[in-house]
């Protein structure tokens, strides 16, 4: 008995360690195998938006399902309270933050961003009939942005351009710009603070180009990038990878013609 108690407890000890082992391989190619989760505006157009059928569909729709080709990584969408995103990305209800997610000092003390992959610009959209046709001309008027959005944090932390002119010197929130613009048809408001890209496409879907007049140059130029945990850096790396493997192939330049008209890569 003194003889095999030493070697049971040896055999029962390598079973332990073999165990382990096997858990914690298991859970390597779990993590590397299950859908990445996108967090996603839903009624963004034309980078991550639902067709009246409930399919999805925009810009980096495209682009996240050819990066996860590219990674042979599953990719899902969540559709999210935009105003949310970097809390439900800390929780861990989503991975990414995708959906013409503009990068600012601001947002990267909270996360970690991948390369930026498309250019953007704050532009203020008026109703021609009003005769706004300057960022000036918006004095004591009513103005609209995005609750949570870059507009809304250009909107304070650049006050000269429009916060000290417009009345009450404060935006009225939306939780999204299509509700914005609805607001803008009615006259409740007389300007929204958006993404060119998204002014552009609403202004052509609507085959309004004589209804509306898009005002730019009071912002600077911006650029959309990926966020994601800090901790996540291996996910970052692939990322990175995968994006530059797409702009090299031409792919990137590709979606922006077919959603924008125009290429506004990132070479």
């Amino acid at each position: 008995m003194k003889k095999t108690l030493p070697s049971l407890l040896l055999l029962l000890l390598g079973l332990i360690l073999s165990g382990c082992g096997g858990v914690r391989q298991l859970k390597q190619v779990d993590q590397g195998q299950r859908p990445l989760i996108i967090g996603l505006d839903d009624t963004f157009v034309p980078m991550g938006f639902q067709r009246q059928d409930g399919s999805l569909a925009g810009f980096d729709i495209d682009l996240a399902r050819a990066v996860g080709k590219k990674m042979h990584q599953k990719v899902t969408f969540q559709a999210i309270d935009w105003n949310m995103k970097e809390t439900e990305l800390k929780n861990g209800t989503i991975d990414l933050i995708w959906n013409g997610y503009t990068k600012t000092p601001a947002r990267a003390k909270k996360v970690a961003f991948s390369q930026p992959y498309l250019r953007n610009q704050q532009v203020l959209v008026t109703l021609r009939k009003d005769k706004i046709n300057s960022f000036a001309g918006m004095r004591q008027q009513k103005v609209g942005v995005q609750n949570g959005s870059s507009g809304q944090t250009l909107f304070n932390q650049q006050s000269q351009v429009l916060k000290n002119i417009v009345a009450d010197h404060s935006a009225v929130l939306y939780e999204n710009f299509n509700t914005a613009f609805l607001d803008l048809q009615a006259g409740r408001i007389q300007g929204v603070v958006g993404d060119s890209i998204y002014a552009g496409y609403y202004v052509r879907q609507q085959h309004s180009a004589n209804k509306y007049r898009i005002i730019s140059g009071g912002y600077p130029e911006e650029t959309f990038a990926i966020g994601m945990r800090k901790q996540d850096r291996q996910l970052k790396q692939r990322i990175n990878q995968a994006l530059v493997a797409l702009t090299r192939d031409g792919t990137v330049s590709k979606l922006s013609q077919k959603w924008f008209q125009q290429d506004l890569a990132i070479k």
